[in-house]
């Protein structure tokens, strides 16, 4: 395996865009999540929550009927649009036109939620980011994989990677496989661990932010919704990978020496994103 290119902040700082002074939130991106279902409804709001906070100028959420009072009352700031469906997804249908969309958190793999997972892709033209149960429902259904826009931002945890690229015998197989994958299929893999690495076809980096505090439920929403915003605030996919999860990490490593390993959790990244930012704009 080639050496990873290193996302540092000085390869950051290479592409990061500062805000400028005369923005309003109409050319700040609207961004899109889309997931939840019952007793999960707490994926979406990490998600939306993060996405907001990460710069996005506007976040509508797309959930069952059942986090309506919850999503509203949990994040005041995201507008929230509702299926049918009183505890899970069955037709994803919106009249917004968001520049980003991420999909997955705590969506559940409902039959109905699978079929509507299928139409969306059939007629989505946004840039999107994968997650959770909408990666578990592309293994279950890998011939949707060729639906994916090209430079789609897949988001898996150990677990999900295999089930999309099959079981592999050592590291370096583990990186052919994905390599190999992601090539076939145009879209770039966020391997989440410890480090986290992306793989664009055949550029390969390593994160160097990020500690054992990130370990906890709800972590990966937090990463989707903060990846999601980028690409809607304009950044390239590759970009908003590298970015989104150099932040994501490097709000952890901010919050340690207050919060111990054992006490950081998931809201825990979205509390100390603006301090990850200030680190970045000085």
């Amino acid at each position: 395996m080639k050496v990873p290119l290193q996302i540092t902040k000085q390869e950051i700082l290479a592409f990061y865009k500062l805000i400028n002074p005369l923005t309003h939130k109409g050319i700040q991106g609207h961004a899109l999540i889309i997931g939840g279902s019952y007793g999960k409804i707490g994926a979406t709001v990490l998600a939306s929550g993060a996405c907001l906070k990460s710069g996005c100028g506007m976040v509508t959420a797309f959930i069952p009927k059942c986090g309506y009072a919850i999503l509203q009352i949990s994040n005041p700031e995201v507008m929230v649009v509702t299926d049918e469906n009183e505890n899970f997804i069955s037709r994803i249908h919106f009249e917004i036109q968001p520049q980003a969309i991420g999909i997955g958190p705590g969506m559940g793999q409902e039959k109905e939620t699978q079929k509507a997972f299928f139409e969306f892709l059939n007629t989505n033209k946004s840039p999107l980011v994968v997650d959770a149960d909408a990666l578990n429902i592309l293994s279950a259904n890998k011939s949707w994989l060729a639906l994916l826009p090209e430079n789609t931002i897949l988001t898996p945890h150990p677990k999900e990677l295999e089930r999309l690229i099959g079981k592999w015998d050592s590291e370096s197989e583990k990186f052919e496989k994905t390599i190999a994958f992601s090539e076939h299929y145009k879209i770039i893999i966020v391997m989440k661990g410890a480090p986290t690495f992306i793989i664009n076809q055949s550029k390969i980096y390593q994160n160097t932010t990020g500690n054992a505090a990130l370990a906890t439920a709800g972590s990966g929403d937090v990463l989707t919704g903060i990846i999601t915003s980028f690409l809607a605030q304009g950044y390239l996919p590759d970009q908003a990978a590298r970015l989104g999860v150099f932040i994501h990490g490097l709000t952890a490593d901010i919050a340690l020496p207050k919060t111990g390993y054992q006490s950081f959790i998931a809201s825990d990244i979205i509390k100390n994103l603006g301090k990850a930012f200030l680190s970045l704009d000085f």
